[in-house]
């Protein structure tokens, strides 16, 4: 059995003290990631965002809230794990100054100045200790995967699960999984459960019982 560190739901990156940049991930579809994990036999530690979700009680869940607090806290937690599933989605972009106070309405309007934000999965995998694996998801317009293949090089991911925005804040999914040669590994449509125990059986099959020892 696996010690699996699980990323979950969204990130806000704040203007001021009040208003902040995030977006619509719900996290349930991480919630139904630990809830098949842990009914494998696996262990499950969650670092996540704000959601509205209640993760299963069998995991370990580190509650954070901007991009820079959940690599912190996944770093943390990244030499106990044996692999990463990476179903957050952290802000990309984050104000360069985050004013204090509460920013006036102003009637012409308000420009924000953004800086990329640390990019999480891709900053554990250059962590990665030996037999270690990863798997980010791309949530892509038309579940693109020529964006995907990008990213899972970039990122050095061995799998990426790829899914439509019209995922976020549904109780169901259809996802894509190509591996790290851009080769296709399976698709499947239905509720979140069950992709998500799709999802960890077939991580199992191609990550957990045959352990990566090379590069990719």
């Amino acid at each position: 059995m696996a010690t699996i560190l699980l990323t979950a739901g969204p990130t806000r990156a704040y203007v001021d003290d009040v208003r902040y940049l995030t977006n619509a991930s719900s996290g349930r579809m991480a919630r139904a990631l630990a809830q098949a994990a842990l009914a494998r036999g696996h262990a499950v530690t969650i670092v996540s965002g704000p959601v509205p979700v209640r993760y299963p009680a069998g995991a370990r869940v580190i509650p954070v809230v901007t991009t820079a607090e959940m690599l912190e806290a996944s770093l943390a937690q990244l030499p106990g794990c044996d692999g990463v599933i990476a179903a957050a989605a952290p802000c990309d972009f984050q104000p360069v100054r985050r004013r204090p106070g509460k920013i006036p309405r102003q009637g012409n309007g308000l420009t924000l100045d953004l800086r990329p934000t640390p990019d999480v999965i891709a900053t554990l995998a250059r962590r990665e200790r030996p037999g270690q694996w990863f798997v980010a998801f791309a949530l892509e317009p038309g579940a693109d995967p020529q964006r995907a293949f990008a990213k899972i090089t970039a990122k050095r991911c061995d799998l990426i699960v790829v899914n439509d925005v019209t995922a976020l804040e549904s109780d169901v999914n259809a996802v894509a999984v190509y591996d790290a040669g851009h080769r296709h590994v399976g698709s499947k449509q239905a509720s979140k459960r069950a992709v998500a125990g799709w999802l960890i059986r077939l991580i199992e099959d191609r990550l957990i019982a045959s352990p990566r020892t090379g590069t990719r």
